[in-house]
């Protein structure tokens, strides 16, 4: 897509409604703007196909990591690349299938009758026609008129026993392009879904959301290796901000010779110079311990490179407290407590680093 084609919409204001199938309050979702839109299917069900190949195998290769659609999960993608020829208004940029959800992304290129949802309704429903002819061999029945007492009758059995006929689940979650690069981000995530399936199949451990895991007396969500808690040797990276350029690299040369040894480096990365040590001995594959803000929600996993580094057993992630969807800004406050829990999950040998 020429860059020249959208243009990234400033943030809008309103606060966030606490769900992950939100919409974007005070947003008009009938004006020009580029969507990126996640549905999942009934109680997540595999009903799409199957992902296959390895994770680690070449881009090209017979074993690079793709999804092989099932006879349902190719009439979805067709209705989604088909959506344009009843909103010619609207441009289907990408599509990503997985066997128990989709990511789309959607271009509004003028202004629309009716809001987005209703293009997403019909889509749907589409989808739900061919999920009863394929998978419940219900054949279409054709549409007659009913009394508003039927239509209620009809709602309410939906209600009560969604597998009759859902396909997916209620709602969805879509994103706003807010900011230029934005988009080659998306896409770049779309397309590296089916790797990332395949990598977590391949260590599941390492990317299960783990709940209640015990260090130093406290209790964590934790994604990643665990058992990097049990390492001998951890250091709490814990830096000034007003330390010099020259003084963090030189405290980023004394981390990485320690890490090199088999320490493990403990810190929420904060400071300047604190992200500085984290992010040279992340580049250079050496053993983390990340203490993060916000907390996990259930489906959660690893994003970019840090998938591959808790698939390599680098990387463990920690927070304290629970999940939220707003972004919010971290207080003093938060950061004072994450650098004092740091301090708390070194080991008791450690050399403290300013």
């Amino acid at each position: 897509m020429k860059k020249e084609t959208y243009k990234a919409q400033q943030p809008f204001a309103g606060e966030k409604k606490p769900s992950m199938l939100r919409r974007c309050v005070g947003h008009d979702y009938t004006g020009r703007q580029v969507y990126m839109v996640t549905m999942v299917t009934e109680g997540r069900r595999p009903l799409f196909g199957q992902v296959v190949g390895k994770s680690d195998a070449p881009a090209g290769s017979d074993l690079e990591p793709h999804i092989e659609l099932s006879p349902l999960g190719q009439r979805v993608s067709d209705e989604w690349w088909a959506a344009t020829q009843h909103h010619p208004e609207v441009r289907i940029l990408a599509l990503q299938m997985m066997p128990d959800h989709l990511h789309g992304i959607l271009f509004v290129q003028e202004q629309m009758e009716k809001p987005l949802g209703m293009l997403l309704r019909g889509f749907k429903q589409s989808c739900n026609r061919h999920y009863r002819e394929l998978v419940l061999g219900i054949a279409p029945v054709p549409s007659v008129a009913l009394t508003t007492q039927q239509t209620k009758h009809k709602q309410d059995r939906r209600n009560e026993d969604r597998s009759h006929g859902m396909l997916f689940a209620r709602g969805y979650n879509d994103k706003l392009l807010l900011r230029e690069g934005q988009l080659e981000t998306w896409v770049r995530y779309l397309n590296d879904n089916p790797r990332r399936l395949l990598m977590k199949r391949e260590h599941p451990d390492l990317f299960r959301v783990q709940r209640n895991v015990e260090a130093a007396g406290m209790t964590f969500s934790a994604i990643g290796n665990r058992f990097l808690l049990d390492r001998p040797v951890r250091l709490q990276v814990q830096m000034s901000r007003r330390l010099s350029e020259a003084d963090i690299q030189e405290q980023v040369a004394y981390f990485l010779t320690a890490a090199r040894q088999g320490a493990v480096l403990v810190s929420p990365a904060i400071s300047p110079g604190e992200k500085a040590v984290m992010r040279a001995a992340f580049n250079e594959g050496l053993p983390l311990i990340f203490l993060q803000e916000n907390g996990f929600t259930d489906l959660a996993k690893p994003g970019g490179r840090r998938m591959e580094a808790c698939a390599r057993g680098q990387l463990l992630i920690l927070t304290p407290w629970k999940h939220h969807n707003e972004q919010l800004t971290i207080s003093r406050n938060q950061c004072l407590k994450l650098n004092d829990i740091a301090r708390l999950l070194t080991s008791p040998t450690r050399e403290n680093v300013k």
